[in-house]
């Protein structure tokens, strides 16, 4: 593409008040944007309201200019950099049947990872440990078995994800759609996990360069991780979850909902259990997904996705006793006919060997 009709487009995304429905009804009208800024101030009145079509008819303003040449110098940084457009063939197909899709997409790393069969798993920023084992299961799985992982590398089971799919033998495949600039990391934990996904998978967003984290724009993130893939895999989700929102999303566009249940007293396994309720397909392993998905199994491995844990050389007696839901000491105590005193220590014992999870309010959970 040459500079001259990629600045066409960095104006169409960076011109004030023009949204992206607005863009693409100016692009269905004129064709490509320089049409659309050629087009003149009585044309563009047949289409938008006066002052976005005076706006739109004269040369750009400083900033959006400024805009613009930060990010042909960014472009021009590295080959790792990438701007596509719904006019490229490098666009994810999946994205343009999608109901909305981006305009741009700024990107870094491996664009040919975005045109590849992908499911996107998404859940709590705030998950168990047994959701962390099981989105990083999960996606080692899929990732092995030639699937994408996309997801929106935010806390919990986003970064696990990305962590289980980078985690794959060979061609490790993730996509980290976010919901800042491309070249902004949030959170700033993630810098690590975020340049091993520029460089080993791709991350993509459609905000220009050197946007900060901003509320209102994660849940608009939340529909190209939807449109992107075949299907949503939600791990763990409390019942207002942003996670609901995608997996929404995932429906209205017409992909597969797939949800993993969990105890009936866990806060963060209510919104799954919605999602089944409502329709999505209850999955207890990555082999239920890639035979939904119609996908050949490449790993002997297939089958696992709740991820175990090793329980040798500990109390099997007390974690019968806890049982697989979330428990309270008290409880436990009653089972057990043992002093809560006496408890706490092999309680900590089994928590520091990873054999179950202390959860908010004293309450323990065994681990899978």
């Amino acid at each position: 593409m040459q500079a001259a009709e990629r600045a066409a487009w960095l104006r169409l995304v960076l011109t004030p008040g023009l949204g992206p429905r607005t863009a693409r009804k100016l692009l269905s009208v004129f064709g490509l944007p320089d049409a659309i800024f050629a087009a003149g101030l009585p044309a563009l009145l047949r289409v938008v309201p006066e002052p976005l079509a005076r706006e739109l008819a004269q040369p750009p303003g400083t900033d959006v200019q400024s805009a613009a040449d930060a990010t042909e110098h960014w472009l021009a940084a590295s080959t790792a950099h990438a701007l596509l457009t719904l006019a490229d063939r490098d666009y994810p197909q999946a994205l343009l049947t999608s109901p909305d899709p981006p305009i741009v997409l700024f990107a870094i790393g491996r664009l040919e990872l975005l045109n590849r069969p992908a499911i996107a798993i998404v859940g709590s920023r705030n998950a168990t440990q047994q959701g962390i084992a099981n989105a990083e299961g999960f996606a080692t799985v899929l990732a092995r078995s030639g699937v994408t992982v996309v997801s929106g590398l935010a806390l919990g089971i986003d970064a696990a994800a990305h962590r289980g799919a980078l985690a794959a033998e060979g061609d490790a495949s993730t996509v980290a759609v976010v919901g800042t600039g491309v070249d902004v990391v949030y959170p700033s934990s993630h810098r690590a996990l975020a340049q091993d996904i520029r460089t080993r998978g791709v991350a993509i967003s459609e905000f220009p360069l050197r946007t900060p984290a901003i509320a209102h724009n994660f849940p608009r993130r939340n529909r190209i991780i939807a449109g992107l893939a075949r299907g949503v895999l939600v791990v763990e989700a409390a019942l207002r979850s942003g996670s609901l929102i995608t997996a929404r999303l995932a429906a209205e566009a017409g992909r597969d909902v797939f949800a993993i249940p969990g105890s009936i007293h866990s806060p963060l396994a209510k919104g799954c259990h919605r999602l089944i309720r409502d329709g999505a397909k209850l999955v207890e392993s990555a082999q239920d997904v890639l035979e939904d998905l119609g996908v050949q199994t490449r790993s002997p491995s297939a089958g696992a996705g709740i991820a175990a844990v090793d329980t040798s050389a500990c109390d099997d007696s007390l974690l019968a006793l806890i049982g697989h839901d979330p428990v309270d000491l008290d409880t436990i105590a009653k089972r057990s006919g043992r002093a809560a005193s006496e408890l706490a220590a092999a309680l900590l014992e089994l928590e520091l060997a990873q054999h179950i999870e202390r959860l908010p309010g004293n309450r323990y959970q065994r681990l899978r």
